[in-house]
C-alpha cells in the first residue's frame, strides 16, 4: 500500500487537485443552470453530454498512452479540461454546454484511464483493492471539498468558475515536476476488444453498465434535484457533499475487506443493502436529516462497487492488457452512464422531484 503510494504520490496528488476542480464544476453547473431557467429535461441533456464524451475518452487513450506516455497524456487532456472549465461561464448557452460536457467528458476519461492503468501497474493482486480504494478515497475526497467551495462566492457569478480552471490548472505541475514518481512505460500494450473483456469478467462488465447509471444519477442530476426541490444552497451543497463523504468514509474498509474475501460475495452483498437505503429514502426522505443520512450510506455503499469490479477485473489480466481493460470498462461505464442523466430529467419534469 505504501509502496503503491510512494510510486504514484504525483499521480495521486494531480488527481486530488483536478477531483477538487470536477466536484465543483458539477455541482455549480447544475445549480447555474436552475438559475439561467434552463429546465430539468434540458439539463439532462447536458450533463449526458460528458458521458457520451466519456466513450470516445475511453478509447483514444490507451492508443495516446502507447504513442506519448502517461504524463503527456495526463498533461495535454489536463490543460483542456481547464480551459473547458472557464468557458462555462463565458458561453451561457445549452447547445454550448452540452458541447463543453461532452469535451470535459472525453478528457476525464481518459484521465481516469491513465490513472488506473498506472495503477493497476504498481499493484499486485494481493494489494490491488487497496491500491485502487486509496485512489478512489482520493477522488472522493476532491469531490467532497469541492462541493464545500460551492459556498465561497456566488454561483451566478464568475468567480467559481475561475477558481475550478485554477485547481486544474495546477494539478498537472506535481506530475512535470516529481523526479521520483516514475510512470510504467507500456511496452508492449495489448490490444482487448469488449468481447474480448466481457467474456474475461462478465460481472465485472455488467456491473459496470449498471453502475454507470447509478453514478450518472447521483452526481450529474443531485444538483437538479435539489434545486428543483427547493433546497437551499447550504442545503444543496451538504446533500451532495454526503453522498462523497460516504464514498470517503466506506471506500478503503470494503477495499481493505475485497482483499480478504472473494470479491463477487462482496459485491452481491453491498449491492442488495444500497437497494435497500435506496428504498428508505425513497419512502421517508422528505425529512432533510433523513435525507442527508440516506445520501451518505448510499453514496458509502455504491462508490466501491467501481474499484472492486475494475480490481475484480484485474485479477485476470496480464499487465500488458490492463490500459486497454481500464479503457474498456471505462466504455460500459460510460454506456450506461449515458441514460441515466435523460432518464432521470425527463421524469423529473414529468412526474416532478
Amino acid at each position: 500500500m505504501f509502496q503503491v503510494l510512494r510510486q504514484t504520490w504525483a499521480l495521486m496528488l494531480g488527481m486530488l487537485l483536478l477531483m477538487l476542480g470536477n466536484g465543483l464544476q458539477g455541482t455549480l453547473l447544475g445549480v447555474r443552470g436552475s438559475l439561467e431557467n434552463i429546465d430539468s429535461s434540458t439539463m439532462g441533456y447536458i450533463m449526458a453530454g460528458y458521458f457520451l464524451g466519456f466513450l470516445g475518452g475511453s478509447k483514444a487513450t490507451p492508443i495516446m498512452l502507447q504513442r506519448v506516455g502517461h504524463v503527456r497524456v495526463f498533461a495535454a487532456l489536463g490543460s483542456l479540461v481547464s480551459a473547458a472549465f472557464i468557458l462555462y461561464a463565458a458561453v451561457v448557452d445549452p447547445i454550448a454546454w452540452w458541447l463543453l460536457r461532452v469535451l470535459v467528458g472525453f478528457c476525464f476519461s481518459g484521465l481516469y484511464v491513465v490513472a488506473e492503468s498506472w495503477l493497476n501497474h504498481s499493484a499486485t493482486n494481493q494489494s490491488r483493492g487497496k491500491a485502487l480504494s486509496l485512489y478512489m478515497i482520493v477522488q472522493m475526497a476532491g469531490m467532497v471539498f469541492g462541493q464545500l467551495l460551492l459556498n465561497i462566492a456566488d454561483p451566478g457569478g464568475y468567480n467559481l468558475f475561475v477558481l475550478i480552471t485554477v485547481l486544474v490548472s495546477i494539478s498537472i505541475a506535481p506530475m512535470l515536476l516529481s523526479a521520483s514518481s516514475t510512470a510504467p512505460v507500456l511496452v508492449s500494450a495489448r490490444s482487448m476488444p469488449l468481447k474480448e473483456l466481457i467474456k474475461t469478467s462478465p460481472l465485472a462488465c455488467f456491473g459496470m453498465l449498471l453502475l454507470g447509471g447509478i453514478y450518472a444519477v447521483l452526481y450529474a442530476m443531485s444538483p437538479v434535484y435539489a434545486t428543483e426541490r427547493g433546497l437551499s444552497i447550504a442545503q444543496t451543497s451538504y446533500f451532495i457533499t454526503g453522498i462523497f463523504l460516504g464514498a470517503l468514509l466506506f471506500q478503503y474498509p470494503i477495499g481493505w475487506l475485497s482483499d480478504k474475501v472473494d470479491r463477487r460475495y462482496l459485491i452481491i452483498g453491498l449491492t442488495a443493502l444500497a437497494a435497500l437505503v435506496a428504498l428508505f429514502g425513497l419512502y421517508l426522505g422528505e425529512n432533510f436529516t433523513v435525507l442527508l443520512l440516506t445520501a451518505v450510506t448510499l453514496g458509502g455503499l455504491s462508490n466501491p462497487l467501481y474499484s472492486l469490479l475494475v480490481a475484480y477485473a484485474n485479477d485476470y489480466l496480464e499487465h500488458d492488457q490492463m490500459a486497454a481493460a481500464a479503457g474498456g470498462l471505462l466504455f460500459i461505464n460510460g454506456c450506461g452512464a449515458m441514460t441515466g442523466p435523460v432518464t432521470v430529467g425527463f421524469l423529473m419534469q414529468s412526474l416532478g422531484t
